[in-house]
């Protein structure tokens, strides 16, 4: 994986985070071997799917390099998993990747040519299209909103116009987002405490706070399969995105910041404890309200729980 020609362009190690969905995997494999860059190294981190993806990858991928978490990670852990294997192996570029996207050829190359760009670069990210759509915007590069205690994913649910130019953002969605070595030489890994949400808001941050840039290209493109609203999660995703929403801001905010910040987060879920149980969503308003203890009590990693 290492490049010996330092004037060549660097080897990218594309690091596919796969838990369950085999077929979006395929998918997602698919788009990245049709990549134009020509300097790619596929690795899947499968994080204890039951579904038989590694099964199928063994059989269906032979050009892909496979690791197998001894159980489930989370997206922290289970990146770090996967890139402590490639700086072990020489990688100077990683690429971290969720199964269920899809790239546009010239993802790969766009980003190279960003992150390599002067002033240094931590990390990059792509424009990132709704699932059904080329046109329709999820995320234009992310934006803190330290007075209301949230993460704003820039322009999602817009048309793209071409409104949206490379500039640097406080943070890259996690569904795809390019990293160098030096950044993680820098910063460390993910946090692993976070488990599943918050954790690339939270490196982005701590790059910058390092001195690194964070960047968004829209010359690179990828679809992702995840809904805009906080109304289609899952209880268990709102679960850790509120309580990590502390657990941020808490760690990130200072003085009357976070005073204010700590307060917003805390009141938007005891509205979402309330609003959801008016409206039936009981498992929700569970969800909010473990988020909501949880957060200030210090429970972080991963928890167990089914919500009613």
């Amino acid at each position: 994986m290492t490049t010996k020609n330092r004037t060549a362009p660097p080897t990218v190690c594309c690091i596919v985070l796969a838990y369950n969905g085999i077929e979006l995997t395929l998918e997602c494999l698919a788009t990245l071997r049709h990549q134009d860059y020509p300097h790619l190294h596929l690795l899947v981190v499968d994080n204890a799917s039951n579904d038989g993806t590694a099964e199928v990858l063994r059989h269906q991928a032979p050009d892909v390099e496979l690791l197998e978490a001894p159980e489930n990670l989370g997206y922290a852990g289970g990146n770090n998993l996967g890139m402590r294997h490639a700086l072990a192996n020489g990688a100077e570029l990683l690429f971290l990747i969720n199964n269920d996207t899809r790239l546009d050829p010239h993802c790969v190359t766009a980003l190279v040519e960003e992150i390599q760009k002067p002033p240094i670069c931590g990390a990059v990210g792509p424009m990132v299209y709704t699932w059904d759509n080329w046109e329709i915007i999820s995320s234009a590069g992310g934006r803190i909103d330290w007075n209301a205690a949230d993460a704003v994913n820039v322009g999602a649910g817009e048309i793209d116009r071409g409104q949206y130019l490379p500039r640097s953002v406080d943070f890259v969605n996690g569904c795809g987002m390019m990293v160098s070595r030096e950044a993680i030489a820098k910063v460390g890994l993910f946090d692993e405490a976070f488990f599943m949400y918050w954790e690339e808001t939270d490196w982005c941050t701590r790059m910058r706070k390092a001195g690194l840039d964070v960047r968004f290209q829209p010359a690179a493109k990828m679809q992702h399969k995840a809904p805009l609203t906080w109304r289609e999660q899952s209880p268990m995703t709102l679960y850790y995105m509120g309580r990590n929403r502390l657990f941020f801001f808490a760690r990130h905010a200072s003085g009357m910041q976070r005073i204010r910040a700590l307060y917003g987060a805390s009141r938007g879920l005891m509205h979402g404890i309330l609003q959801n149980r008016l409206e039936g969503n009981l498992a929700a308003s569970s969800a909010a309200r473990r988020a909501l203890v949880d957060g200030w009590l210090g429970r972080w990693g991963r928890r167990h729980f089914v919500f009613h």
